[in-house]
């Protein structure tokens, strides 16, 4: 069994070389398709991707079972970046170390190519010979919901909406269950889907996903007020500039980190009461909940 560095290393090559063949192989405009793969290549730890699959393998299924979801659902995480970085949304000009899209290419072209990752993405889905016509049908219908309204967009919006105001701990939790969770959530049930995991094993895996979800934007709280902006490759203090509610301003900054403990505790909890493998995705939430702070 590969260790869980290795897993990381050659599945994100893997879910990489899947996602650069889907881009490389349209026929659109170059220097669209030089924006999506710029964007693509920017680097990450490819969580959502790497979830699909560790999913898979939990269940004793052959990864490469979901190779195009995994690439699917890091495009759309992608094109989510691309939008959020522009002057209208959080108006960054780094991501990841690099300058954001649309500082490369344009506000007008890096609408485009997030518009082009998300539409791509369902494609890739649709057009998976690994997969029935009912998986297909399933998967679509999970990616479409938890990256529309009712989860990332609506998250966002709900988000751009909570600027200058002091938000409850629920409503803070309801926020980022969509903004970030949702994608996380879908990643976890994709790869439970192409497994045939049972109904019950569905809602134990959600229930997972809900708090490494609340982990993983409580340690993005915690980054934005201690992180290094030059370690992350993005400014840090951005939450306070906009006077945006976050775990360490309702908790304090101890009580954020305690509350990360907990929530990572409670999503290794949930793995543990089913009956499979879960190395790899307890590796993930480590991932998730154990940064540089």
């Amino acid at each position: 069994m590969m260790t869980f560095e290795q897993f990381m290393q050659h599945y994100k090559k893997e879910v990489e070389a899947c996602m650069k063949k889907a881009v490389i192989a349209t026929d659109s405009d170059q220097k669209l398709e030089q924006s999506m793969v710029y964007s693509l290549e920017a680097g990450g730890k490819r969580i959502r991707p790497l979830l699909v699959l560790a999913t898979l393998i939990a269940y004793g299924r052959d990864p490469k079972l979901g190779y195009e979801t995994a690439a699917a659902m890091e495009m759309i995480h992608t094109y989510s970046l691309i939008h959020d970085d522009l002057p209208a949304m959080d108006n960054d000009d780094y991501r990841r170390g690099k300058l954001t899209n649309h500082k490369v290419y344009g506000d007008a072209t890096a609408i485009l190519a997030g518009d082009a990752l998300l539409t791509k993405a369902f494609e890739i889905i649709s057009s998976d010979s690994n997969l029935s016509a009912t998986t297909k049908i399933e998967l679509v219908q999970l990616f479409a919901k938890n990256a529309g309204v009712a989860g990332m967009v609506g998250g966002q919006q709900a988000d751009i909406l909570g600027e200058n105001k002091t938000l409850t701990l629920e409503e803070l939790e309801s926020i980022h269950q969509r903004k970030t969770g949702a994608l996380l959530k879908a990643s976890v049930l994709s790869g439970a889907i192409i497994a045939g995991a049972t109904q019950a094993e569905r809602e134990t895996l959600v229930n997972f996903s809900r708090h490494i979800g609340i982990a993983f934007q409580i340690c993005d709280d915690i980054l934005d007020v201690v992180g290094d902006a030059d370690k992350m490759g993005k400014k840090t203090g951005a939450d306070l500039e906009l006077q945006k509610s976050t775990y360490p301003a309702l908790l304090s900054l101890e009580g954020a980190k305690q509350a990360l403990v907990e929530h990572t505790e409670a999503a290794k909890q949930a793995l543990r009461t089913l009956d499979i493998d879960a190395t790899y995705l307890i590796g993930l939430t480590d991932l998730i909940a154990v940064r540089d702070f």
